[in-house]
């Protein structure tokens, strides 16, 4: 019996799939964005307590047309990765995921607790988990760890290049946010520990990092050697 080789993907479908992308990157960012949400808040206050829980819906469905794209597009593998690589590159970022999820306040970052409070701030503090005292955003560097070590055909490469560019310019935009609300702890936290990828020496010990979100509460000087 012949095996039916995968087609790949025309030309114009890689280019639909790369603005799809793009387009879900706009509109993630712009309804993120500060002034998104200053402007709701202005013209209406009783709908704040649901803005994050409609835009973690909203950013779900949005992922869809992209996503289903990306699997519906076939074709051969432009490389493989040996199973020695790929298969412990997996684990670790679904370890690396659950095992997460003990520092982050679910109710929080679903807006579930904003919606049931009918409370529309945000009161994540500023914390680190283990994992942030490696890396300032752990999930990002987990995703591009699964995404880039599975076999890539052209319609995977597109989307693993996208989210890779929208992850590297997104973390930055949120990271204004981040310094506009914990100021000097933030930026020496940032100065000391690498956005996306782990680095040999450029990481926060314990008492470093428990030095930070003191700072971050007091808005004072950090102490020495932080």
């Amino acid at each position: 019996m012949t095996v039916p080789v995968p087609t790949a993907p025309s030309m114009p479908d890689l280019v639909l799939l790369a603005v799809l992308w793009v387009v879900y990157g706009l509109i993630h960012s712009w309804l993120a964005g500060s002034a998104m949400k200053a402007w709701v808040a202005r013209r209406w206050p009783a709908a704040m307590p649901a803005y994050r829980l409609a835009f973690n819906a909203l950013a779900v469905l949005l992922l869809v047309p992209p996503a289903w794209l990306t699997h519906r597009y076939t074709g051969e593998a432009l490389w493989h990765w040996p199973g020695w690589i790929a298969w412990p590159a997996a684990a670790v970022a679904v370890i690396g995921f659950v095992w997460s999820l003990r520092w982050y306040d679910s109710g929080e970052f679903s807006g579930l607790r904003q919606w049931r409070s009918r409370d529309g701030a945000d009161r994540e503090g500023l914390s680190f988990s283990p994992l942030h005292r490696h890396v300032r955003h752990p999930w990002y560097f987990l995703g591009l760890l699964l995404l880039w070590t599975r076999d890539l055909n052209a319609a995977w490469l597109v989307t693993a290049v996208a989210v890779t560019v929208y992850v590297a310019v997104g973390s930055r935009l949120e990271e204004t946010k981040l310094i506009a609300q914990y100021g000097e702890a933030y930026r020496r936290y940032r100065a000391r520990v690498p956005g996306l990828l782990p680095w040999p020496g450029r990481s926060l010990s314990r008492a470093e990092a428990e030095a930070l979100r003191a700072l971050s509460r007091a808005g004072d000087q950090p102490p020495a050697g932080v």
